[in-house]
């Protein structure tokens, strides 16, 4: 009997122990399982956030390369406006000057002459007046080189030419052309980089974006460029404004044919007679023309004349 007993105790424990090891198994295989899933979940994710994450970078990397640039562009341009501060300085020259002349078309031919001979060209002329006793006046607006602009304005000045007025002004534009300069060249880097973009692109949203920021850039370029073309152009060419006005003495002239005495005498004969043949030919049509009247009149005055004298008589 104790026998059967150890058996049956034996047999129970061993069963005891499989079914713990079969349940010990089962959770290790669901824990397995598990843990599978959330790491298949955390790589999708993972994937996920690296495209993301690459895309963030990429428009980080341009923000910061744009940044960078700017700041590049603000040292460069701090650098060159310090250097500009003593040597090739670009100002804007202008001078206005009141000139009084005896001859003005003398006048203009010599300015035009000087005009060319310093190198410039005359940009407007308009000039009014000129009657027969009236004076000649104008303008004239020319461009020197800068280099010969003080010359042409001792020029004017020490010549026949009496100039009344003088104003000469300068504007320091050197600042703001260095300024355009560094702008011009960040715009042009951006320029390069949207066009990278634009190619390494496969987005059409993204296409659309950079096309639209490069025409933006492009049109900004076009602006700079024509600003730093009209500030290179009025540095180098001064403008020069010659307000000409003429102021001399007429002297008349003499007539010859005024000095002519026989001429003057015969014409002052024949106007005398002239004269007296329309004063005869004036009392002949009045009388002829007049002679009823004149008769009437005349019989009047002799009815009258005899009345009186027999008035006289009586008296007597």
């Amino acid at each position: 009997m104790k026998k059967w007993t150890l058996i049956f105790f034996v047999l129970s424990f061993s069963f005891v122990l499989g079914a713990c090891s079969s349940n010990s198994d089962e959770s290790s295989d669901s824990a397995t399982i598990e843990s599978g899933a959330e790491g298949q979940d955390t790589a999708e994710s993972s994937a996920d956030m690296e495209m993301a994450t690459n895309d963030s970078d990429e428009k980080a990397q341009y923000n910061q390369e744009e940044a960078e640039q700017s700041s590049e562009s603000e040292q460069v341009r701090e650098v060159e406006t310090n250097s500009a501060s003593t040597s090739d300085r670009k100002v804007i020259y202008n001078a206005n000057l009141q000139v009084e002349v005896k001859d003005y078309n003398q006048a203009t031919n010599e300015l035009e002459s000087q005009v060319e001979e310093a190198g410039g060209f005359i940009v407007e002329s308009t000039s009014h007046g000129g009657s027969e006793n009236g004076l000649q006046e104008g303008s004239m607006t020319v461009r020197i080189p800068q280099e010969n602009f003080q010359q042409f304005i001792n020029v004017v000045e020490e010549g026949n030419m009496k100039v009344v007025d003088k104003s000469v002004s300068g504007q320091d534009v050197t600042e703001e052309f260095v300024d355009l300069k560094s702008r011009l060249k960040s715009k042009q880097v951006v320029e390069e980089r949207l066009l990278s973009f634009m190619e390494e692109a496969k987005k059409t949203e993204d296409l659309l974006k950079i096309s639209n920021d490069l025409s933006e850039v492009q049109t900004e370029i076009e602006q700079i460029t024509g600003r730093i073309n009209y500030l290179q152009n009025k540095a180098d060419l001064a403008t020069v404004t010659l307000h000409i006005y003429e102021n001399r003495v007429n002297v008349p002239n003499i007539n010859e044919e005024e000095l002519n005495t026989w001429e003057k005498t015969k014409q002052q004969f024949m106007e005398s007679i002239n004269f007296l043949l329309s004063a005869v030919s004036g009392i002949f049509v009045f009388i002829v023309g007049n002679l009823p009247t004149l008769l009437l009149l005349a019989i009047v005055g002799l009815i009258i004349l005899r009345i009186v004298k027999k008035r006289s008589g009586k008296e007597n």
